[in-house]
């Protein structure tokens, strides 16, 4: 089957192209700069948001080109953010309509930050959306890549904090909880959605190869663990102290709309990946860490 992958030298991309190639797949990268060839590739085609790409050929496609959303949400960072989701994945369903051979399915990324505030309420792919920047953001994206459902089934891959070697979320954090300055954030009782970055690859391409699964699709691991369980699994796998905490207070000045995400308890659980069959690799946290970073 030949994939397309935008975002394919994005850090998630890279755990993707691994893993499709040794299933056979034939993968097409889609990036900003195409002369610039993407390792174990059989081609590299041009991605923009101004413009639909050239899908001729794909049989499936995965979409996860978009602007970081880590960092401070100033407003031309949340504009950044908002359009490189929004028009991008229009430009996808719009190549998919427009094809005389279109793919059978295109598998989107979104975020757990679609779901509010759920405190100690588990969250599936059935509870409501949530308000504010990131949750109308995802609802918005969302929306872009279900308008290819009339042409292809389409995925929503509701994606939690991935963690993996080289990159994600533990390349900013590592360093700090390698010097002893591991830190709770806030009160430290909320909970986090996360996944290990082997199980989302396997994730999203059980979403290409099983007919069964569209719609909204939590990619997450079946066990979520609190904040301030995480920060004391993290410090007790680099073997350094973590007693150190970041008031909300801190945060909010600091990090604005973003805080919200960080502050939030998102008690997030895979149960449609759980109800097809899905078999995750990794689901506790220490056994993800301990691959991860031993």
């Amino acid at each position: 089957m030949q994939l397309a992958l935008t975002g394919a030298t994005g850090f998630v991309g890279r755990h993707v192209i691994r893993l499709a190639v040794r299933r056979g797949y034939e993968v097409v990268a889609f990036t900003r700069d195409p002369s610039r060839a993407v390792h174990d590739c059989i081609e590299t085609r041009k991605f923009f948001t101004d413009a639909p790409p050239d899908l001729s050929g794909c049989e499936a496609v995965i979409h996860l080109a978009g602007e970081n959303v880590a960092g401070i949400w100033t407003r031309g960072k949340m504009q950044r953010i908002r359009d490189s989701r929004i028009l991008g994945t229009r430009r996808i369903a719009e190549a998919i309509r427009a094809s005389s051979h279109p793919p059978d399915v295109l598998v989107s990324a979104s975020a757990a930050g679609i779901y509010a505030d759920g405190g100690e309420s588990e969250i599936t792919e059935d509870t409501p959306h949530g308000a504010g920047f990131l949750a109308d953001t995802c609802r918005a994206w969302e929306a872009e890549a279900l308008a290819a459902e009339p042409i292809c089934r389409a995925v929503c891959a509701r994606i939690g904090l991935v963690l993996g070697k080289g990159g994600g979320a533990l390349r900013v954090m590592l360093p700090f909880f390698r010097l002893g300055l591991g830190a709770r954030i806030g009160g430290g009782r909320q909970w986090m959605p996360w996944i290990h970055a082997e199980d989302l690859a396997s994730l999203l391409l059980f979403a290409v190869e099983n007919l069964d699964v569209r719609g909204a699709l939590n990619a997450t691991a079946p066990w979520p663990v609190r904040n301030s369980e995480f920060t004391a699994a993290l410090a007790r796998i680099v073997r350094r102290p973590a007693f150190l905490a970041v008031p909300a207070f801190v945060l909010r000045p600091v990090l604005r709309e973003f805080s919200r995400e960080l502050l939030g308890s998102k008690r997030v659980l895979p149960a449609v990946a759980t109800a097809h069959g899905f078999g995750f690799r990794f689901p506790e946290l220490a056994s993800a860490l301990a691959d991860i970073v031993a």
